[in-house]
């Protein structure tokens, strides 16, 4: 029987020809049941978990500083290419009272940190370019990995993360840190409630005025966001937008995305702001990006969900995510939070919902079903920061499952799913919106799979 790589080898062989004949069956190779051994797993409990940071720059930094408030967890190695940015890091931690991490300087340092047994997770806080990388090296070298989104690019990239946690038998998780914000957990506490009824579709966003990366003269080697956009098209960072909405949704837990289509706006208010707004002597004037002032994508499920996804980081509009999700009895939506139910919340079946909830009915509900980890450790997460909270709840939350022997919320089919999209919509936008199926990673195994819980962290088990 064929195998993935002997068909991808041969697929590319007609590549063209593929795509003008229609969407790419990029998961054709994989057509066998029965597999994803990772879903639900869980290893070992762990008494102490130490942690290894890879990339101690913003988002690094602000990992260490919320997980060193955290029970049963201990920031063992650092590793970075830059002294500063090693010596912040080490600092952070003697204020706090820590144990001095051990330090793993240069490019390549980070193959040494994950074949050593200092630590049982790689936290991996790098570039774009290096998520992958860092992942599979840590995974190969036996050690479990929380990975910064967006955690892969292309298809084959997502099947070689598959495939090692499979083969490894670890945890391979992306640091999606939208599925714990509040009104997320609570639109996913109201679907599992009933209160919506059957979703149907759903809108999710990445909507962030981001021209000003072009103006940031960092080293050469910081350049790596802003260079992606000049490089490609299409949507590079599906996931704020889509992994909560996928597991309100249900996807690869009774049902999955089925295909995607893609359509790019023309370049003009970065291109715009490239003649315009560069400051003098920036060496980036003059460059063109191929990424469009606004890419819309289209999803269906298998189950017959639909969801509109959308990118744009280059108009001048105010930041939203969306969240937007429709069922048979009603919608709620944030930015702002607005919801309406059937029948004023009271009576369904044809009744309607015409106009929003007034903001004390809004607010009411907010407070009544918020979820339980947001009512549990929410005001302990306000205060310790990070986007909101949601920083500290998926840290919490992630660090608490590690050490009771629990499975983790999002695996690394939930990774691969969603990240395959940054190929799938640039290949959809780039020829005409052709509709391109989305692999099963989970070979089938979506149809039988658990759904999501409820989840909560017991506080007798969390001490701060």
């Amino acid at each position: 029987m064929q195998n993935r790589r002997e068909f991808l080898r041969n697929t590319m062989l007609a590549g063209a020809g593929c795509l003008a004949a229609g969407a790419l069956r990029a998961d054709a190779a994989r057509v066998a049941e029965g597999g994803a051994p990772m879903l639900g797993f869980a290893c070992k409990p762990m008494e102490t978990v130490r942690v290894g940071v890879v990339g101690v720059g913003s988002r690094g930094m602000g990992m260490i500083n919320r997980v060193s408030k955290l029970p049963g967890v201990v920031v063992a190695a650092v590793c970075d290419i830059q002294d500063d940015k090693i010596n912040k890091a080490k600092q952070s931690l003697a204020r706090q009272k820590r144990p001095e991490p051990k330090v793993y300087k240069g490019p390549e340092a980070f193959r040494a940190l994950c074949d050593s047994g200092d630590v049982d997770v790689i936290y991996n806080s790098t570039p774009w370019h290096l998520h992958v990388p860092v992942a599979l090296a840590a995974m190969n070298g036996g050690k479990h990995v929380l990975t910064e989104v967006t955690s892969a690019f292309t298809v084959e990239e997502c099947w070689q993360m598959v495939e090692t946690a499979e083969k490894r038998k670890v945890h391979c998780m992306q640091l999606e840190n939208c599925i714990y914000g509040e009104i997320e957990m609570l639109t996913f506490n109201l679907a599992r409630l009933g209160m919506l009824g059957e979703i149907v579709h759903a809108e999710g966003a990445y909507n962030h005025d981001g021209r000003h990366m072009a103006n940031d003269l960092f080293p050469a080697y910081q350049y790596w966001r802003y260079d992606w956009y000049r490089e490609h098209a299409g949507n590079p960072y599906p996931t704020h937008g889509l992994v909560p909405l996928c597991l309100t949704m249900d996807v690869n837990r009774g049902d999955r995305m089925d295909y995607i289509v893609s359509i790019d706006s023309k370049n003009a208010a970065f291109a715009d702001f490239m003649a315009h707004g560069l400051k003098k002597g920036n060496p980036r004037a003059g460059q063109k990006l191929k990424v469009g002032d606004m890419n819309t994508s289209l999803i269906r499920t298998v189950g017959g969900k639909t969801i509109m996804l959308q990118h744009t980081v280059s108009v001048p509009r105010p930041y939203s995510r969306l969240q937007r999700v429709q069922g048979t009895r009603g919608m709620i939506a944030d930015y702002p939070y607005r919801i309406a139910l059937e029948g004023d919340g009271k009576y369904y079946y044809g009744s309607g919902a015409h106009a929003w909830w007034d903001a004390k009915r809004a607010e009411e509900i907010r407070q009544k079903y918020k979820h339980p980890l947001w009512k549990t450790i929410g005001e302990i997460a306000k205060k310790s920061g990070g986007h909101g909270g949601m920083d500290y709840i998926q840290d919490a939350r992630w660090s608490y499952c590690l050490r009771m022997g629990l499975p983790l919320d999002t695996s690394v089919y939930d990774l691969a799913t969603t990240g395959c999209l940054c190929e799938l919509t640039e290949r959809s936008a780039t020829n005409r919106s052709q509709a391109m199926d989305v692999p099963d990673f989970t070979r089938g195994a979506w149809k039988t799979a658990k759904k999501m819980d409820v989840v909560d962290i017991d506080l007798a088990h969390f001490k701060i």
